[in-house]
């Protein structure tokens, strides 16, 4: 049993490099937390590129270039500052994201944090950049209740996930840090000045982004 229960999670990417995930553990406990469930997959295909590319720009920009799923240089100043005793910020990955949003609810402790290493590399090796890209688009919380792209264009601009433009995409992206109490339909003058930044950002990565065209 114990082997069968190591084993299920290496399994489960295996089928979902092909298959729609239908649910994540999230989307359970928002729903229980009465948040209700909104999501309708859809293929990369059918999404914005904006959006792939206002994902990257805001939450992972070495995204295409990173291998088995972590940014070495955001790993690397985590590991300085945590040396100098600093608190350390972030070094989340689109590919660790995935990973935690797949299998396991919110939190920050050690256990969870050490999981979900185990399972980004994994999902990095059997699965090309854009299938991680279709499968973060298609789960990730936009809003209370709200989760995935399809879902987010129509709830916030009234229009499918590929008629999104170029701002609306951004002024998607730039809530994923907190989707419960940003809107992408009501930005504050903080999202409206972080929306900007990204835009001029999607303009300065270049090659960077090739694996969102």
């Amino acid at each position: 049993m114990a082997v069968i229960a190591a084993l299920t999670p290496t399994l489960l990417i295996v089928l979902f490099r092909f298959v729609p995930v239908p649910m994540t553990p999230l989307m359970v406990l928002r729903l229980a937390q009465g948040h209700g469930w909104h999501h309708r997959w859809v293929p990369l295909d059918r999404i914005s590129p904006d959006l792939a590319k206002a994902v990257i720009a805001s939450e992972d920009n070495w995204f295409c270039a990173e291998w088995f799923g972590f940014d070495v240089h955001a790993l690397g100043d985590q590991i300085a500052a945590l040396s100098e005793g600093e608190y350390a910020r972030g070094a989340s990955t689109i590919t660790m994201q995935t990973a935690k949003n797949l299998f396991l609810l919110p939190g920050r402790d050690w256990l969870r944090k050490g999981i979900e290493a185990l399972l980004t590399p994994q999902i990095a090796v059997l699965w090309p950049k854009q299938r991680v890209l279709e499968v973060y688009l298609n789960i990730v919380e936009f809003g209370p209740g709200i989760y995935g792209a399809e879902a987010a264009a129509r709830a916030f601009f009234g229009r499918p996930a590929a008629g999104l433009t170029r701002q609306q995409a951004v002024q998607l992206a730039v809530v994923l840090p907190n989707p419960l109490e940003w809107s992408a339909a009501a930005p504050t003058s903080y999202l409206k000045e972080r929306a900007a930044v990204i835009d001029r950002r999607i303009g300065q990565l270049g090659w960077l982004l090739s694996c969102a065209r």
